[in-house]
């Protein structure tokens, strides 16, 4: 879940922290006592020393090692901006790990370097995943990729600047939305009614929940890839003429990024806009009066919005199948997804994780984001060629929005078709 922010699934640079391990320290092997080392490399969910997620994989570790003394885990805790560089030098350099939690698994699949889940997976462990997610992490209908945390999307509004429009409900459709943003602009100066990231952060994201609301998407059903489909070129035709054309959302929205958008939703200056949990607490800092709701599609609202994940994945070179089973098994408890989906408020991948969650009351402001994670829509994952597509969709798909739709998305599906043929 696009690189996550800091404690949210989020895209946010975190500062450098150093490598901690539990353990031998040796890494991927079997020690002179005969027993085995797993080299365990995690992403960096906090955004300082004292919340950094190498305090829960040691304490994972740890009690992992408790329970099965001939297997020790060391662990290397690595921050967004670095893990993907870090782990492409172990692979190039022949350290590689055991097990990988990271954003991404398709470039490791394409280079046959990752066990099957089946493989390294009880079959209960593999039934208790979030089937949504599972399936997002398969290769040609075989599964790679291991959800780890998740995250889908929400209109997020400011009940204030609604009410003071005169708006007594959130909009459902695309036009209700057209008339509330009208309505804002005239009753809030100042305010922008929609906030429409279309920049080079996450283009792709914004661009997706809005086709998806026409019945488009970035592939067809098989997972070819549909970018200037007549949906998506109606899609920013209408974004064009009803939204950008008239200023209710940013003079140029492809240059602007979800950060920004985020930013002024949580200091009151837009009204409406698609987010994740992460806005929740920023909305909360800037004493925002917010609600959510599902988000708005052409005819009524999204009942499949945006899935973003991130993953695990196991690594078949040091041949530690077993020792990863029994690992991966102990580490997607409940007990410890629970912990860590706490620590960080971030959204379940695992059904028995999901029913603590939703039970009680105890999470209220997460609670709406509970009911769409089983029917969450996601990029084509597991096509190497995405990497590419997205890229390309980052840098100029918000062109559309003040272009040509159907010039703009027809080059990018030109490049679609070459990132295909090339990979």
């Amino acid at each position: 879940m696009d690189k996550r922010v800091p404690a949210l699934l989020a895209v946010c640079a975190l500062g450098a922290l150093a490598l901690t391990s539990c353990g031998s320290g040796s890494g991927g092997g079997t020690d002179a006592d005969g027993k085995v080392t797993l080299k365990l490399v995690a992403a960096d969910y906090g955004d300082k020393e004292s919340n950094s997620s190498k305090a829960y994989w040691n304490g994972v570790a740890s009690a992992f090692t408790a329970a099965n003394p001939d297997i020790r885990v060391d662990v290397q805790v690595v921050n967004w901006n670095d893990i993907d560089q870090q782990v492409k030098t172990m692979i190039q350099s022949g350290n590689v790990p055991d097990v990988l939690q990271t954003g991404g698994y398709a470039d490791k699949v394409a280079d046959d370097l990752l066990y099957k889940a089946q493989d390294v997976l009880s079959p209960a462990t593999r039934s208790n995943l979030i089937d949504s997610f599972a399936k997002a992490g398969e290769v040609k209908g075989v599964q790679y990729g291991i959800p780890f945390v998740s995250s889908t999307r929400l209109l997020f509004y400011n009940k204030a600047i609604l009410r003071q429009a005169g708006i007594t409900q959130p909009p459902a459709t695309w036009e209700e939305l057209r008339k509330d943003a009208e309505q804002i602009k005239a009753a809030a100066p100042g305010v922008t009614p929609y906030a429409l990231p279309l920049g080079p952060e996450e283009a792709q994201g914004e661009s997706m929940l809005w086709e998806l609301g026409n019945g488009g998407g970035p592939t067809d059903k098989d997972g070819g890839y549909t970018l200037d489909s007549q949906a998506d070129i109606d899609t920013f035709s209408w974004l064009k003429s009803n939204l950008v054309g008239p200023g209710l959302t940013y003079p140029n929205p492809a240059t602007t990024d979800r950060k920004t958008a985020f930013a002024d939703f949580a200091a009151g200056k837009a009204a409406m806009l698609n987010g994740h949990p992460s806005l929740i607490r920023m909305a909360q800092a800037g004493k925002v009066d917010y609600g959510v709701a599902p988000v708005p599609g052409k005819a009524g609202p999204l009942t499949s919005t945006l899935g973003v994940a991130d993953w695990t994945m196991a690594f078949k070179k040091n041949g530690h199948r077993e020792q990863i089973r029994k690992f991966l098994d102990f580490a997607y408890t409940e007990e410890n997804m629970l912990r860590f989906d706490e620590t960080y408020n971030l959204m379940p991948v695992t059904q028995d994780t999901l029913r603590a969650m939703t039970t009680g009351g105890k999470h209220p402001d997460l609670e709406p984001f509970f009911a769409p994670l089983p029917h969450a829509a996601f990029y084509p994952l597991g096509d190497t060629s995405w990497d590419v597509v997205s890229a390309e969709l980052k840098k100029s798909v918000g062109s559309a929005v003040s272009g040509d739709p159907a010039k703009v998305l027809g080059d990018l599906q030109k490049k679609a078709q070459d990132a295909v043929a090339n990979k």
